[in-house]
């Protein structure tokens, strides 16, 4: 395994190996989505919930 510094210009991680790591997890974390058997739940749906638990969420005086 190469421990190799990456340019952060070209790349976000710092090696290729944290490159490598990232890239499986998203790829395990997209199928793992992918193959999930619910329904998927409408945009709309998902800001009325948000909307709803930020509404809960106490207010600052100062803002």
């Amino acid at each position: 395994m190469s421990t190799a510094t990456l340019d952060p210009i070209v790349s976000e991680f710092e090696t290729a190996e944290q490159e490598a790591e990232h890239t499986a997890w998203i790829r395990a974390e997209l199928a793992r989505r992918r193959d999930d058997p619910r329904p998927p739940v409408p945009h709309d749906e998902i800001v009325r919930r948000m909307e709803e638990r930020m509404a809960r969420w106490p207010r600052h005086k100062d803002v």
